[in-house]
């Protein structure tokens, strides 16, 4: 068998977690490739919700077998608060969740130096959840790392005590005060370990490509969004991982030649959590309707995302990097109620028509150049048939579908599951 990719195509937030969710029954197993607890995979359900932000989304489907790649770091405090949360619902996940030797480990002073790192730029941050994620990458890349792996070994005390004091020593480099009580925050880590390690760790790698050769059906669900890729997101206000359809490759030890099929997913408009360009960002009573009616704030975070129209510039170019080969489209609920509904076709790049993503998208350089739509009246969440669909939106999906030149397959209609139309 081969690997499908489930990724987003904006700046992360775009309902991975749901689609997973609702896709899961078809696979035997979900892997989570890049990332760290920055995601926040929101699922509705029985009319509860559920936020995952480290463990895959296919956790709550009694078959599937979940696994943690190798190029997720893993934050144990934050690790531990899901688990125990899944088992107040009873969900079994020593049977099921599986994690690589592989992965890296966000440290205490991690955090310490994310935060440091981030007062340090003032005005110039980059709105970085403090979280630890981007330090713990930045030991990976330079070798210093500490691996799940490493909590097998009987001196990895030894370990975890030679990085925490490189980085004691890293943060009188900032001269910032960071408010952070690193005996208490120790204290839930070592605790948290313990919990992690009731988990089984695995080579990953082995594991994944022995389930290929078996005939297992897999689906690789990567984090945040293509435009928050490291290399092609519009750095530097990007995350700290390859969130594009390589990044499976390298996030599970799975060769490009395994990979089916690409799922993109994005909003029928554009939201970004943060700091960053966003050409199509609106500052009136349209872009705070957006954000109301759509609910918009960060799974993670809790800060209000900013809202603006779908840019088809930026999305034709994700679709592009990632080689996507199927789209979903969420969240079309929420346009309902608009008179007219606009999409970013071109931009005015330098006093220049342009219609791909250039080098720098700042406010200054990038004007968009917008279509415009019919809006519709329909209220899409009672919805069960793309027969029923109102006219104008079918005429929007078809124009995205041409300019992109890849089809919409699903249909998202409301945060439930069950709001989920199969075009």
């Amino acid at each position: 068998m081969s690997v499908d990719i489930l990724l987003g195509l904006q700046w992360g937030d775009e309902g991975k977690g749901k689609i997973v969710d609702v896709l899961t029954k078809k696979y035997d197993l979900i892997a989570r490739f890049q990332g760290g607890p920055n995601a926040g995979h929101t699922l509705i359900f029985d009319g509860k919700k559920h936020v995952l932000h480290t463990i895959p989304s296919g956790i709550f489907h009694n078959k599937a077998i979940n696994v943690i790649g190798n190029g997720v770091v893993i934050d144990p405090v934050i690790f531990k608060k899901e688990l125990d949360n899944l088992a107040t619902h009873g969900i079994d996940f020593k049977s099921k969740l599986f994690i690589s030797r592989k992965a890296h480990v966000i440290l205490p002073t991690h955090r310490m130096l994310d935060a440091a790192s981030e007062a340090s730029k003032g005005v110039e941050k980059i709105g970085s959840t403090l979280k630890g994620i981007g330090p713990a990458y930045m030991d990976k890349t330079g070798r210093n790392g500490f691996r799940i792996g490493d909590f097998e070994l009987a001196d990895w005390k030894i370990r975890y005590e030679k990085l925490k004091e490189k980085h004691l020593k890293m943060l009188e480099f900032y001269k910032v005060d960071v408010e952070f009580n690193l005996e208490e925050a120790e204290a839930l880590f070592f605790e948290a370990v313990e919990k992690l390690k009731t988990i089984q760790f695995i080579d990953s790698e082995e594991f994944i490509n022995n389930a290929i050769l078996t005939g297992k059906s897999i689906l690789a669900e990567g984090a945040q969004g293509s435009l928050l890729d490291v290399d092609f997101g519009t750095y530097p206000f990007v995350t700290s991982s390859n969130t594009t359809a390589a990044g499976a490759c390298t996030g599970l030890g799975i060769a490009p030649n395994k990979i089916k099929e690409v799922l993109g997913i994005f909003k029928a408009y554009t939201t970004r959590v943060g700091s960053g360009p966003f050409p199509t960002e609106l500052f009136d009573q349209v872009g705070a309707d957006m954000g109301r009616i759509g609910n918009e704030f960060g799974a993670t975070t809790g800060r209000p995302r900013r809202c603006g129209w779908l840019d088809l510039v930026a999305l034709k170019y994700a679709v592009q990097i990632n080689g996507v080969t199927q789209l979903i489209m969420m969240k079309s609920d929420v346009l309902s109620g608009f008179d007219t509904i606009k999409v970013c076709t071109s931009y005015v790049f330098k006093g220049n028509a342009i219609g791909h993503l250039p080098y720098n998208i700042e406010s200054e350089n990038v004007t968009p150049v917008y279509t415009e739509f019919e809006g519709w009246e329909t209220d899409l969440t009672l919805l069960k048939d793309k027969k029923d669909f109102p006219p104008s939106l079918n005429n929007y999906i078809a124009y995205i579908e041409n300019f992109v030149g890849v089809p919409i397959k699903i249909v998202s209609v409301g945060p439930d599951r069950n709001q989920t139309i199969l075009m």
